[in-house]
């Protein structure tokens, strides 16, 4: 059913709404369109219900350049899978052309149009200019990879009137898309495509190890398979350097594949355009293990992925017990233990899905001390890291001055510093360690006089120092990834502490050694950063505060977009956090309370009054 506009206005183009599970359509409302005015904006579409989807109206007979512009500005935030009622609103020649998938600019608000779009005030013309304005927040571009980018947004549309027809129609417009910030959050969702990492293995056999990579889809346009096409162009431009793909070049779908579903088993057959002859047994488990991780990020539920090469043969198929076998994935890791020092400084651990609630007596109801120096307490003990395998424990003792690794087990020894520290109070000494899942350690030196960043490979042997190439300040804490191929870092400048991301470039032979590479901000509001730590495969749990404001905590998405989840509760005097890949593992924070968990679905909890530096292993 559709909406009808009555009186004497002009109607406008409008859009459809339509409730896909109950086949309705209807036209989302009419009101009249001035042909001359003052600046007037798009007003964005309100935030819609998963079921509902969004479809714009095509162009009504003889309207102006204005209602034309509203028109196909509406279009562009429409769920039409190919725009193709957008470029009704162009020129024969100009829908041709325009290629609406080469970026997506994203603004505070709607586009605004300016004043001049209509020769009204002048000679009857067969052309006007239209001028959009806006704040521009980000872009995402070709690669679908979010870029934070605040500037002016001022692009010029030209239209011309059919002399024959009489109807006005865009034919000058630059590629991509516009739209206010709401109506992208409507249209689009990140998801986590997966590659691996070129140069980190795991375990004796080389495991390899799943790195994500946040793109951006349109949620409601065949999402399943706008992801596989986007997971077999390759990685983004960002990640590129640092992983690989196991689909051999130039794999796509076969053509005219649309509409990937799962079947009533949760099983996803992928139709592809490569021969059998050209895939190993091994690589391609591996290519059905990055569909895997990648769709499950749209499909909870899917258990299976079966690929099909080009004349519809069966290549292989992964189950999601056979996935995790295959690759290294951190979230899919459930830590065994949470770490922290107790009241006597002594490294003590308690079960991850213990519920006691600690007192401050000894190790906290719950926890107890390690096997090993490490639970007999004394060197000063004041932060620690707990391998990925939670078999070996690196501490910062000695007041900070001196970074030393031990065995978790029985009869171990503590050893001599792997890397010490001059800088005269412990706030300028050694920040918090942090291992990669190849067993690598890492550790900032926050001496201002000589601030460093070491990796200590494998966690023993000689520290080598780490080359961060355009670091804006002074490193004060650093927090690597579990795949090894990212890594997240406070940056202290003119006494401010941000956040920056940073990717991983090894050795590759050129004997250029180990650096931090590609530093960008995911969080720029923020000035004052504490604490950090990382909360999933693309994601961080960071606590600062914005300029002239109080303590958050907050998710951060690494490449600078907002998530929709909801922030923690609010806890006063944060001093240090601790949170998991694996989503479903509380986090943990060190505050004015002591040792504190938030369970899902409750409150902060106190677990140890008097213990510090809780963390997960990594």
């Amino acid at each position: 059913m559709a909406a009808d506009c009555t009186g004497g206005a002009r109607r406008r183009p409008g859009r459809a709404v339509a409730y896909a599970a109950l086949g309705i359509v209807v036209l989302a409302g009419c009101a009249s369109m001035p042909d001359s005015g003052d600046l007037r904006d798009v007003e964005s579409t309100p935030r819609q219900d998963t079921g509902v989807r969004v479809f714009a109206m095509p162009p009504a007979e003889g309207v102006g350049p204005g209602e034309i512009m509203q028109g196909f500005l509406e279009a562009l935030t429409s769920d039409d899978p190919g725009y193709d009622t957008a470029r009704k609103y162009l020129t024969a020649d100009a829908a041709r052309v325009w290629r609406p998938e080469r970026s997506t600019t994203v603004l505070a608000n709607g586009p605004s149009i300016a004043t001049n779009c209509n020769p009204g005030g002048r000679e009857e013309t067969n052309s006007a200019t239209c001028v959009l304005t806006g704040a521009q927040v980000a872009t995402v571009d070709a690669q679908q990879a979010y870029q934070p980018a605040e500037a002016p947004y001022r692009k010029k549309l030209h239209l011309t009137k059919n002399p024959k027809s009489g109807q006005w129609r865009i034919d000058g417009l630059p590629d991509g898309v516009v739209m206010g910030k709401s109506d992208f959050q409507r249209n689009y969702t990140s998801v986590d495509k997966y590659y691996f990492a070129s140069n980190t293995a795991v375990g004796s056999g080389g495991q390899p190890v799943a790195v994500a990579d946040p793109v951006f889809v349109r949620s409601k346009v065949d999402p399943m398979t706008q992801l596989v096409r986007s997971l077999l162009h390759g990685p983004t431009t960002w990640l590129g350097p640092v992983v690989r793909s196991s689909f051999p070049t130039g794999t796509a779908l076969k053509k005219g594949v649309s509409g990937l579903a799962p079947d009533d088993q949760n099983k996803l057959t992928v139709p592809l355009n490569i021969k059998s002859s050209r895939v190993t047994a091994g690589k391609c488990t591996e290519m059905a293990t990055q569909v895997l991780f990648t769709l499950r990020n749209l499909v909870p539920t899917l258990e299976s992925v079966e690929l099909r090469g080009a004349g519809a043969d069966r290549l292989c198929e992964v189950s999601e017990e056979r996935a995790e076998s295959v690759a290294w994935h951190g979230s899919a890791r459930r830590p065994e233990y949470l770490y922290f020092l107790d009241g006597k400084h002594r490294l003590v651990r308690m079960p991850t899905g213990s519920t006691g609630t600690g007192t401050g007596t000894g190790a906290g109801a719950g926890a107890d001390r390690v096997p090993g120096p490490l639970g007999e307490g004394g060197n000063g003990l004041l932060s620690v890291a707990v391998s990925r395998d939670e078999d070996t424990a690196a501490v910062v003792g000695d007041r900070g001055a001196s970074l030393y690794t031990s065995s978790l087990a029985a009869g171990g020894s503590l050893g001599d510093p792997l890397v010490t520290s001059a800088g005269g109070a412990p706030a300028e000494r050694l920040a918090t360690p942090s291992w990669d899942a190849r067993g690598d350690l890492w550790v900032a030196d926050r001496d201002p006089h000589r601030p460093r960043l070491f990796v200590v490979e494998q966690g023993g042997g000689k520290p080598q120092q780490v080359a961060v190439p355009d670091l804006p300040g002074r490193i004060t804490d650093a927090r690597v990834a579990a795949d090894g191929t990212r890594i997240a870092l406070v940056v202290e400048k003119d006494g401010k502490q941000s956040l920056s991301i940073g990717r991983i470039q090894r050795d590759d032979g050129t004997g250029q050694g180990i650096s931090v590479d590609g530093l960008h901000s995911p969080a720029p509001d923020l000035e004052e950063v504490s604490a950090i730590s990382w909360a999933g495969d693309s994601r961080l749990l960071v606590v600062g505060q914005e300029h002239g404001g109080v303590q958050q905590m907050r998710y951060v998405q690494i490449d600078g977009s907002a998530l929709d989840s909801p922030a923690p509760g609010a806890l006063p005097g944060v001093k240090a956090i601790a949170a998991s890949e694996n989503e479903r593992v509380p986090l943990v924070a060190y505050s004015d309370d002591g040792i504190v968990r938030l369970p899902s679905g409750a409150q902060w909890q106190k677990i140890d009054k008097d213990g510090t530096a809780p963390v997960y292993p990594g």
